[in-house]
């Protein structure tokens, strides 16, 4: 920006702000319609994502093996999705724990250690991959760790468009 570009344009966004009085169009929504929002809208169930997880997984792995014939790229792509649908159960049990539904402040805390544990044991699984996957085949890995990692957002559209369609 140049400089006289620069007070024409603090000027636009001073005009845009005004005294600082922001009109807003929320409205808080009634006990009503907090309820019939909540039926329109079920929760999605993060045990149903892991089976979709882990279901997915033994599909891309067996996929390996039949397309390439080698039994190597099938454990190797199952060793990936082991690595996404281990850590996701972990994450999933700490965060429906008897502690997460009792305490609100321990289930947000809980969320972001789960989350550090899912992380850290992810690592650790890729880590381990050389030393328990014979003949692993790196991409044949790669594959099934991304295809069952994206599971969530086929999910996530599925539920999208029922709730269009209801």
């Amino acid at each position: 920006m140049t400089p006289s570009v620069a007070p024409r344009a603090l000027a636009n966004l001073e005009d845009e702000v005004g005294d600082g009085v922001v009109e807003d169009d929320f409205k808080p929504l009634t006990a009503a319609q907090a309820q019939t929002w909540r039926q329109q809208t079920p929760l999605m169930s993060i045990w149903a994502i892991v089976w979709g997880q882990l279901a997915t997984g033994c599909l891309v792995a067996m996929a390996a093996w039949l397309v390439t014939g080698k039994p190597a790229m099938g454990w190797s792509a199952g060793y990936g999705a082991i690595a996404v649908v281990v850590p996701a159960a972990l994450f999933a049990r700490g965060v429906t724990g008897k502690l997460a539904r009792a305490i609100p402040g321990a289930a947000m805390a809980g969320f972001f250690v789960w989350e550090l544990v899912k992380i850290v044991v992810t690592v650790a699984l890729l880590f381990a991959a050389p030393r328990l996957v014979p003949e692993l085949n790196w991409l044949a890995l790669l594959v099934g760790f991304v295809v069952t990692m994206k599971v969530v957002w086929v999910a996530l559209m599925f539920r999208t468009q029922r709730q269009r369609t209801a």
